[in-house]
């Protein structure tokens, strides 16, 4: 998934990404416990060093949390469809994304406590910026308790619900053409700004902004939009 990421992020024919899971029942159900008990980094730990075991599953933790991380690092959008079963590495996948759409039916959890290890891929550091309660964050992630997509759009997880898999997606498109349409340097340079925002303060937020449109205001997509509005025609804009 990182590398299609990636490749996806300096792709100058791409735009938006949609991100869907395959077929009807799951966005993902999360960690094979099994698999991951009776192979890798999870199983064989007795005996061995302590300082050694230590930093293998901090090698693999921090490796496994750059390839959800490829997501937000994304130059393009990315919006999230979650339906059924969307648990555990669900919501540290969508936590990632830009925009989060979900079907009627879906069933989130953070599971981590019940397997025995808090989440570490990014579920914890991601949820509290995305949600608008703190408390609830606490509650879903220390209890595991599923809840629903009316749950999730409440308190401002998702942005939207509806009705069915081909309902969401259908919805995630139609966003997807309005944003491909809009300059892509305006595009990636309001998502790199929106993101650096989140982790600093409102000065240093405007700062980076006036650099980073020092630049971006000499492309000619502003000249190009301003002129489409003036004239009432849609713009056109090249790949970036």
């Amino acid at each position: 998934m990182k590398k299609i990421f990636d490749r996806l992020s300096i792709d100058p024919n791409t735009r938006v990404v949609l991100l869907t899971g395959a077929g009807e029942k799951a966005f993902t159900t999360g960690l094979d416990v099994q698999a991951a008990t009776s192979s890798g980094p999870l199983s064989n730990m007795d005996g061995k060093d302590a300082m050694r075991t230590a930093t293998a599953l901090r090698r693999h933790i921090q490796g496994f949390q750059d390839c959800i991380s490829s997501i937000e690092r994304c130059e393009k959008p990315v919006i999230a469809i979650l339906h059924g079963y969307s648990i555990g590495l669900a919501v540290d996948i969508c936590t990632a994304a830009d925009v989060r759409l979900c079907t009627s039916s879906t069933q989130f959890a953070v599971k981590e406590v019940d397997i025995g290890l808090a989440a570490d891929i990014g579920t914890l550091s991601r949820l509290p910026k995305v949600v608008s309660s703190f408390s609830w964050v606490k509650d879903v992630c220390l209890s595991a308790r599923t809840f629903g997509a009316n749950e999730a759009l409440r308190v401002g997880l998702v942005s939207g619900v509806y009705e069915s898999k081909d309902d969401a997606v259908k919805e995630g498109l139609k966003i997807s053409a309005v944003i491909a349409s809009k300059s892509p340097v305006a595009v990636q340079g309001t998502k790199e700004l929106l993101n650096w925002s989140l982790d600093h303060t409102t000065s240093d937020g405007l700062r980076y902004t006036s650099v980073w449109n020092s630049a971006a205001l000499q492309s000619k997509d502003l000249s190009s939009a301003i002129l489409s509005g003036l004239r009432r025609r849609t713009p056109t804009f090249e790949k970036l």
